[in-house]
């Protein structure tokens, strides 16, 4: 490189220096906003932090040679003033609502379980007043807020009571916590199961400070590998659904009578995590049998644990259902005080329990089994529609064509579940598939990358209106 361009190219480097340098402080920025009529009414600490962002963006831009070319103080608090009025009008809450036409319904990066609308009448309810948490009305002592949400848990799954933490993997850490802290719980290495956000199920159980013993083999495992396996340090044993993956072939597993016919030979107590968890047969619905907590508290499970937000759905939440003398101990443990509800999912969770306990048709007030039990007829008679919308709101080159597709249940359930719908598939001979879909992520529309192309999987989308929005297309 010639000494002549490096010589500039250091100066130039300099003078950006300099100008950073001289970006006034924050305080006369501040005032200056302050002063401007688009940020009046906005408290002091939050136009520092837009503030602060518009500085930032500034020396960014100096930086890289787009900003400002003059040390002009008053043009430098100026330009800083104006960024941050443009930061408020852009300021927008980081939770936002998006269509989700992925085709996965219980989609965990998109909120899972959408809510009935008894729920959200229930969170609305708890979060505009006081409400009676944990107090007795009756007595006027102090109450336990598993009461808002138990009668309805045992009526739903003949368990003589239930508790109710934030999340399953909380309910798991919980209860073998109690139940087994210090001491050995045997499970099939064939369920030692790997869930989302690269979650491991033995490093979850781990932390509650239980012994985990794994017996068999990936693929088979025999009601011989539990029996040899029991010794003194046994206090449970542990079977888990396999909720987000099968394992085909040559197979073998213990069922859940089985084991609790060794664990009452040995007096042990057997828990289950069932994951997703199913209140009902999802066979009415047309969907794929999963294991029904009631029937598995028929089979003998001590304890059994399972998700709020998956086929429930319900809020997030972990449900601990079993024997009395069991949920009673994860109920004294010090630990559940940090895993426990608040009263909005608790509110919701309530709800969503008595519209199982009340409803007559439980498909058309629970929006997860009203969308998974969706007919591929029912979804196609939308597409038309759908295709018109989304192609007025492209501009010319684009091809918006009506094609099948196969949905998924999501969130860890049914993985080789595959429910028949209908896409809306998007091209563009000169742009790419991961091209149109950021466009439609702009717009809060989120879809899938299919063999190359972009899809809008109609399964879930119950007004093809929500696709009428502003795209830039350019």
């Amino acid at each position: 490189m010639p000494k002549h361009s490096r010589k500039n190219r250091d100066a130039d480097s300099n003078e950006r220096a300099e100008l950073v340098r001289a970006v006034p402080p924050i305080d006369e920025c501040i005032r200056a906003a302050e002063a401007l009529p688009a940020l009046a009414g906005f408290s002091r600490s939050y136009i520092k932090v837009m503030v602060q962002r518009a500085q930032t963006e500034l020396r960014a831009s100096i930086l890289a040679g787009r900003g400002e070319k003059s040390r002009d103080r008053t043009a430098m608090i100026d330009a800083v003033a104006r960024g941050a009025a443009l930061a408020v009008a852009a300021d927008e809450p980081v939770l936002r609502p998006v269509v989700n036409a992925t085709g996965v319904v219980l989609h965990t990066n998109l909120g899972r379980a959408i809510l009935a609308e008894s729920a959200v009448e229930a969170v609305v309810m708890a979060a505009r007043s006081a409400v009676n948490l944990e107090y007795d009305l009756e007595t006027g002592a102090r109450g336990d807020r598993d009461t808002i949400v138990e009668d309805e848990i045992c009526a739903l799954t003949g368990a003589e009571a239930a508790t109710v933490v934030n999340n399953n993997a909380a309910a798991v850490v919980l209860a073998m916590n109690s139940l087994a802290e210090g001491r050995e719980v045997i499970v099939s290495r064939g369920e030692m199961i790997e869930i989302g956000g690269s979650f491991r199920l033995p490093d979850v159980m781990a932390k509650s400070g239980a012994i985990l013993r794994e017996v068999g083999t990936t693929n088979r495992t025999h009601p011989g590998d539990y029996a040899d396996a029991i010794g003194p340090d046994t206090a449970l044993l542990l079977k888990v659904h396999p909720s987000n993956y099968r394992v085909v072939g040559f197979t073998s597993e213990v069922t859940l009578e089985d084991l609790v016919e060794i664990g009452r030979e040995r007096g042990i107590d057997v828990m289950e995590d069932l994951g997703a968890g199913a209140l009902v047969d999802l066979t009415k619905f047309g969907i794929a049998r999963e294991p029904i907590v009631r029937e598995r508290i028929g089979a003998g499970a001590a304890v059994v644990t399972f998700s709020g937000d998956k086929l429930l759905g319900g809020p997030q939440a972990g449900v601990i259902v079993g024997r009395r003398a069991a949920i009673d101990r994860i109920k004294r443990n010090p630990l559940k005080r940090a895993l426990r509800c608040d009263k909005l999912t608790l509110a919701a969770l309530s709800a969503t329990m008595r519209l199982y306990l009340r409803s007559r048709d439980l498909r058309d007030e629970l929006p997860t089994l009203r969308i998974l039990g969706r007919n591929v007829s029912e979804i196609a008679a939308i597409a038309p529609r759908a295709r018109e919308i989304v192609a007025e709101c492209l501009a010319g080159g684009y091809i918006v064509e009506i094609v099948d597709a196969a949905s998924q249940v999501g969130s860890g359930a049914m993985p080789v579940e595959e429910l028949k719908s209908v896409a809306l598939r998007v091209t563009h001979p000169e742009k790419s598939a991961a091209a149109i879909a950021a466009m439609f992520r702009r717009a809060r529309i989120i879809g899938r990358l299919v063999n190359d192309s972009f899809h809008l999987d109609l399964r879930t989308i119950e007004d093809p209106a929500v696709f009428a929005v502003k795209l830039e297309t350019d």
